[in-house]
């Protein structure tokens, strides 16, 4: 029997901004002694984690490959901060209807292609930058809250690709880039 792995699919900002955005949670997470969010790098969600068995690897990433090169490139802007009070602190983003049609696409895709239960799916995106999560204390958020709520972020990037992501054991690992079809 083939071990099952962690993966994620997500959407992965540009070097230069992830750089920006991973020294605003390293920020947090000395601050305010939350360090979950420092486990995978910046990034927005299309697909929670979900276990796979590996020898299903290979199709997946064929999937995604070609799923991603029928995708046309989109900007998206990133606008401030928001929360999910009292656990989850982010960079808020702007425009969320080319990720949320993504999403909807993938969502199809992982159900015909890749055999996805639908159980496995994620069904809602509220898509978002995490710059703390689960192990921030609500003492810690509000604190932090204050701090972010009026604080200015603004940057636009473009989303010419999406990311597999996989679980070594410890932390998350970008395991696949696919290309988007320029």
């Amino acid at each position: 029997m083939n071990e099952k792995k962690l993966y994620f699919i997500a959407i992965i900002p540009n070097l230069e901004l992830r750089d920006k955005i991973q020294k605003i949670k390293e920020e947090v997470s000395m601050r305010y002694k939350a360090k979950h969010a420092l486990k995978l790098p910046p990034h927005i969600t299309l697909q929670m984690p979900f276990k796979k068995d590996e020898s299903i690897e290979r199709a997946l990433v064929q999937e995604l490959a070609q799923f991603a090169a029928e995708q046309p490139p989109f900007n998206v802007d990133l606008l401030g901060f928001g929360c999910f009070a009292p656990r989850v602190l982010y960079i808020k983003v702007v425009n969320h209807a080319p990720i949320t049609e993504l999403q909807a696409k993938l969502e199809k895709t992982l159900e015909e292609k890749v055999n996805f239960d639908p159980k496995e799916i994620t069904k809602e995106v509220h898509p978002h930058v995490t710059l703390a999560t689960r192990d921030l204390t609500s003492h810690k958020f509000h604190l932090a809250w204050d701090k972010y709520k009026e604080q200015a972020f603004n940057n636009t990037f473009t989303v010419n690709s999406i990311f597999l992501l996989k679980h070594n054991g410890k932390c998350w690992d970008i395991y696949r880039e696919f290309c988007f079809n320029a």
